[in-house]
């Protein structure tokens, strides 16, 4: 006998979640026993890599490229969202390797507060110029001197 299942799978479920169909399972023809109830049915959520977020538990962690100047000097990050909404994110802060940014509420939805959201986190990996000329060397020097 053929029978279809849904899964209905909720917004922030994780990686390992458990959805159990009490005695679906369909033992092997040859090993069937009389009066043996069929085994549970288990399927196990797994989660698809995402080129820009990573899970962290309800967080959401992207890491994006700026350049050494506009680690210094301040800027404004654009980021699209997993719904497709760009956040403008102003950087005001001096954009050290440990530096994040932290927007509240943007991260995975909380599959037991379906109200609530995680976090998003954003991390900068920040480019240095692979060259400088002595003159940019001298400027930066004298101007870093300064503080």
């Amino acid at each position: 006998m053929e029978e279809i299942l849904a899964i209905e799978i909720k917004p922030g479920w994780k990686k390992g979640t458990k959805i159990t169909f009490p005695e679906k399972g369909n033992p092997e023809k040859g090993n069937r026993q009389r009066n043996m109830l069929p085994a549970d049915l288990v399927f196990i959520i797994d989660e698809k890599p995402h080129p820009v977020f990573k899970r962290d538990g309800n967080d959401l962690v992207a890491t994006l490229k700026v350049s050494l100047a506009d680690a210094l000097a301040g800027h404004t990050s654009r980021i699209t969202t997993l719904d497709g909404r760009t956040i403008s994110l102003p950087i005001n802060a001096i954009v050290n390797p440990s530096y994040e940014e932290v927007v509240q509420g943007e991260g995975m939805p909380i599959p037991k507060e379906p109200s609530k959201r995680g976090n998003l986190r954003i991390k900068f990996n920040i480019k240095f110029p692979s060259r400088l000329t002595n003159e940019q060397k001298a400027g930066i020097k004298q101007l870093l001197s300064l503080s």
